[in-house]
Order: C-alpha cells, then sequence, then structure tokens
C-alpha cells in the first residue's frame, strides 16, 4: 500500500474492502480529501507523540464524508452520523469489536464538533486534526513541507476550497435543519438561497415553557 512521508496505509482486507467502496461512491474530490486527511492526521500524530491505531484512523478518515454521497445520505440525520453509521455497518459485517466500532463512530460524528474531539482518544482526535489542515490549514506548521507536499502531490487539491464548499452544500441541502449545532450552517448560508439557520435564543423563547 501506498506510503508517503514514512506514513503507510494499513495493508489489510478491511483497508483495502474500505477504500473500494468509498472510491466507488465518492467523487475525486472528496477521495482525495479523505486520503489527505488520513496522512495528515496521522503526521499530526507523529508530530503529537500519539500512540494510535492506524487502521481505525484510516477507516474514520475514510468514512467521514461518505454521509454527503446520495447512497449515503439519509433524510434526517447530521451527514456525519451517516457517515458514522455506514462505518458502523461495514465494520459489524466484518466482526470488529465493539470498543473499535464506537471509536470510529465517534471520529466521524464529532468531526465537524470543535472543541471536543481533541479530548478523545488519539484516533477520534487526529481524523478532526486532520480534517482541520486539509479544509482550514489549521494548525498546518505541524507538517513540514517535505511531509506535505507528497501528500498533495499524490492526492492533488483541484480547486479545493470551492468545490470541498459545493459538496458539502449537494450533500445537506435537503436536510437543513441538520446544520443546527454544526459549522455547516455557514455553508448553507452562503449558497442555499432563502435559508435561514436555525437560532438557540429563538428556541428557548419559543419553548412551551411559560417563563
Amino acid at each position: 500500500m501506498q506510503t508517503i512521508a514514512g506514513i503507510a496505509i494499513p495493508d489489510s482486507a478491511l483497508a483495502r474492502e474500505a477504500t473500494d467502496l468509498v472510491r466507488s461512491h465518492e467523487t475525486d474530490l472528496l477521495f482525495h480529501h479523505s486520503l489527505r486527511v488520513y496522512y495528515f492526521g496521522a503526521l499530526k500524530g507523529r508530530h503529537r507523540g500519539l500512540q494510535y491505531n492506524a487502521e481505525l484512523l484510516y477507516l474514520g478518515a475514510m468514512f467521514h464524508d461518505l454521509g454527503l454521497t446520495p447512497a449515503y445520505s439519509s433524510a434526517t440525520e447530521r451527514f456525519e452520523v451517516d457517515g458514522a453509521n455506514a462505518a458502523r455497518d461495514f465494520m459489524q459485517r466484518h466482526g470488529i469489536p465493539n470498543q473499535d466500532i464506537d471509536l470510529v463512530w465517534d471520529a466521524i460524528a464529532l468531526h465537524t464538533t470543535p472543541g471536543i474531539p481533541k479530548f478523545k482518544k488519539p484516533e477520534v482526535a487526529l481524523v478532526t486534526a486532520g480534517v482541520e489542515t486539509d479544509v482550514l490549514g489549521l494548525d498546518l506548521d505541524e507538517i513540514s513541507r517535505a511531509d506535505r507536499d507528497p501528500v498533495v502531490t499524490h492526492y492533488p487539491r483541484v480547486q479545493f476550497k470551492e468545490g470541498i464548499i459545493q459538496a458539502f452544500s449537494q450533500g445537506i441541502k435537503h436536510k437543513p435543519e441538520t446544520t443546527f449545532g454544526n459549522v455547516k450552517a455557514d455553508v448553507l448560508e452562503l449558497t442555499l438561497p432563502g435559508y435561514q439557520r436555525v437560532n438557540f435564543c429563538r428556541l428557548i423563547h419559543d419553548s412551551p415553557w411559560t417563563d
């Protein structure tokens, strides 16, 4: 399997099947993003001296945006939950222990909830770290140019900034209510005409309580 900057994709039947499944449903943009998330998360883990299970980190990275694809997008759940549920079902079919399934589920479900994943297990923290690096460039200086350039060469960023915004929008615009409580309300505010974000204070005022 591909090794870049000293980081290898796990050479297991589980990882290979996960790659094939995700590849069959994601666009080039999302698929390459998912692979960069794995490498950047692993490189940050190395920089931070964290011990992690590479296979679980890989599964979290590969499935983290699968909920944006038509085949895995539910009508009512957050896309992160859809991806987490897809990973759970995949891992259950392969007899993976529940504790590992729960870890990957959390890694995917929490990756758009800033401020929490960094306090969780390394695999959870590093999926979010990889996402934040690739999408937002956060803590980019933790990864040297010598390490990150080969990742981008193998899995290129092609008009990625605008492309990922549009991928988010296309994946969630049919269920805008699921953006409450995560960062994706900003996406629909930019891309979906007439969208109005849910206001938490309005929910309090409109609750059935009298005072």
